[in-house]
């Protein structure tokens, strides 16, 4: 690498990248595409060559600030930018830089110290544990024009099963290292296309310095992490996986960044991007919070979300910890904080940040899947900002998630008591647009597998997990689950190593998976369990009243269609069982948990149901149904009514 540099110091505004306006627009905190603003930009000739870099840096409280790297030896005062007015901005154009080669910036701070820091908004960054910047350029050229036309709407009204995972641990090689961007991009591709599923989500894989973070402590923005490859490789990665039609999202992190020396962390000598004093911790996960009343803060996370959008085409963003934004004193553990200035626990500042966000995000991009994990009861997270919600297309259902997995951990015998737990969901289920998480953290830190979270013998917990993914696929709500949980993982989730695939050789865990694969091709398949999924025009309860069964029957509609779901939440199996329903109606058994092919018992369940006219549960019709134990039926209503 040749690297030898010339220093270009811009005199008035020649040379100058950055227009008055751009400055208006970042200190208003309505400049979306900061990225194309600060940062390190190629500089083309005519031929189309790069001929070097300009640099551009927000740091308003910077005495004075140089680029550095290897072409200068690191050396501070060597080439020194520009300050432009009194906007904070620093510029520096420097000839024969090339892509990929390390930099970073040494501010001189007003307390006259030097301080070194990766670029705010570098695409590329040096493989931890190596903390520069790198410049960066390609020309990938997508293949996704179809698949974007084709998906040109945000799926309310649609399927939607998401696959969560996280890129360092999903496959890895049989020494147990990593796989590229590239290497995992085609078997992911097939391996989502042939479970049904519709989309992938990744943990954050902006740059990041510590693998046990999971990618939640950003350092670099704007930088895909370079332990999976290079920009242009996650290019690729994204493309593949549009190619087979499944839908990329990813987990981004606008609430909080890490206390590295070589990030955000009072980057100018001054707390630039984080909160004023003490509310400026985040002492839960170690880590800082952002000032979102400082507009230019606003600029730089708007940029960021659109920058995914754009630049890498991804599908959507979870935006991580949003009670974390929107509660003054989320985390205080009842220690210091600041009211608002009406005298609330709201950060109004968070609060009109995000509804500019999903603003800016449903203006350019009306496809977005913009999702909140936000675990409050926050109103009107996913309501239009325009009718005076947050602006969120969906949000994590957290209530839900807590509630039924608490009932799955109880012992048979006390369900009963506990009924409500499995209920209580449908009283708030078309307040927001919800998804019905199973993530990460639900198996992680001692909480054990979703598969060992439910109680029994070794038998009764592969029952009742097959039983409880049949439950939640029939409830409204998308649908999101965490690698290794089609498996029926003991082990709880550990970012070095891969998910336990071994286990496919075993029949319980492969009936697991294949239960899973057939309960995820009905869900697709049929309109009733998506297509009325915010209304209640979509749901209606044969019986949620049955806690001394344990047993919950209710019905699934669409224009076209109706399913009726059955779940026996005890290891009784229940001959002659009568269910309610509406209307004279002739059903057919579409799916049993407790098939052999999946590992179940093999009872025999009724495979045809005609009603006939007696009063059940409120209903004047009503079927008879045998349950098999800790199972689910889901049966189809015939087209032609007996």
């Amino acid at each position: 690498m040749d690297n030898t540099a010339q220093r270009r110091q811009p005199g008035g505004t020649e040379g100058r990248l950055i227009s008055p306006q751009d400055v208006y627009l970042f200190r208003e905190g309505t400049h979306f595409e900061a990225y194309n603003m600060l940062g390190a930009r190629p500089v083309f000739n005519s031929t189309g060559q790069i001929d070097g870099y300009y640099f551009a840096l927000w740091a308003p409280g910077a005495v004075r600030v140089s680029v550095v790297g290897d072409w200068n030896g690191w050396k501070p005062g060597t080439d020194v930018m520009t300050a432009i007015d009194d906007s904070g901005i620093w510029e520096l154009y420097i000839d024969g830089i090339g892509v990929g080669w390390t930099y970073k910036y040494a501010i001189e701070t007003a307390k006259g110290d030097v301080i070194f820091k990766a670029d705010p908004y570098a695409r590329f960054a040096q493989l931890r544990p190596e903390t520069a910047s790198r410049t960066w350029h390609d020309d990938y050229k997508w293949h996704d024009g179809v698949y974007r036309i084709k998906h040109s709407k945000t799926p309310y009204n649609e399927p939607m099963v998401i696959y969560e995972l996280h890129l360092g641990s999903w496959v890895r090689t049989p020494e147990g290292n990593m796989l590229s961007y590239r290497d995992i991009a085609d078997k992911l591709a097939h391996y989502a296309k042939d479970n049904g599923y519709t989309h992938v989500e990744l943990l954050p894989i902006a740059e990041h310095p510590y693998d046990g973070s999971w990618g939640y402590q950003v350092t670099g923005f704007y930088a895909p992490t370079s332990r999976y490859g290079t920009p242009e490789d996650f290019k690729y990665f994204v493309d593949t996986l549009h190619g087979s039609g499944i839908g990329v999202l990813m987990d981004w992190v606008p609430a909080h960044f890490g206390k590295d020396a070589h990030g955000l962390a009072c980057f100018d000598g001054t707390p630039l991007y984080e909160a004023p004093g003490e509310q400026a911790h985040q002492k839960q996960w170690g880590t800082l919070k952002f000032d979102y009343s400082k507009r230019e803060v606003q600029s730089f996370l708007i940029s960021n979300a659109m920058y995914w959008l754009d630049e890498f085409h991804l599908d959507g963003l979870r935006t991580d910890a949003v009670s974390c934004m929107l509660y003054l004193d989320y985390g205080a553990d009842g220690g210091n904080w600041t009211p608002n200035e009406k005298g609330g626990r709201e950060n109004l500042a968070a609060v009109d940040f995000i509804k500019r966000l999903n603003t800016a995000v449903y203006e350019r991009f009306p496809s977005a899947v913009m999702i909140a994990e936000e675990s409050s009861d926050y109103p009107m997270t996913t309501a239009p900002v325009h009718s005076g919600g947050l602006g969120f297309g969906f949000k994590w259902n957290m209530g839900w998630m807590n509630d039924t997995l608490k009932y799955m951990e109880t012992d048979p015998l006390f369900r009963s008591g506990n009924h409500n737990l499995m209920t209580f969901s449908m009283m708030y289920a078309f307040n927001e647009n919800y998804i019905l998480p199973i993530s990460h953290d639900e198996c992680v830190h001692g909480k054990k597998t979703l598969l060992d979270k439910m109680y029994g013998d070794y038998w009764q917990k592969f029952a009742s997990l097959k039983a409880y993914l049949g439950y939640m696929f029939g409830h409204p709500g998308k649908k999101l689950l965490f690698m290794g949980t089609e498996l029926g993982q003991f082990m709880e989730w550990r970012y070095y190593e891969d998910v336990e695939w071994e286990l496919l050789r075993y029949e319980t865990h492969r009936g697991v998976y294949m239960f899973l694969r057939a309960l995820i091709g009905l869900y697709r398949e049929s309109p009733a369990l998506w297509e009325l999924d915010n209304s209640w025009d979509g749901f209606q309860w044969c019986n949620p009243d049955d806690a001394a069964a344990s047993v919950f029957t209710f019905i699934r509609k669409s224009s076209s269609q109706q399913l009726l779901i059955a779940v026996n939440m005890t290891p009784v199996e229940r001959y002659d069982y009568w269910v309610g329903v509406p209307e004279a109606s002739s059903w057919t058994l579409a799916l049993s948990s407790d098939d052999r092919i999946y590992g179940g018992s093999g009872f025999e369940a009724v495979s045809e149901a005609d009603t006939d006219e007696y009063e059940v549960a409120g209903h004047k019709n009503r079927l008879r149904l045998n349950l098999p134990g800790l199972s689910v039926l889901i049966y189809k209503r015939d087209t032609d009514p007996a």
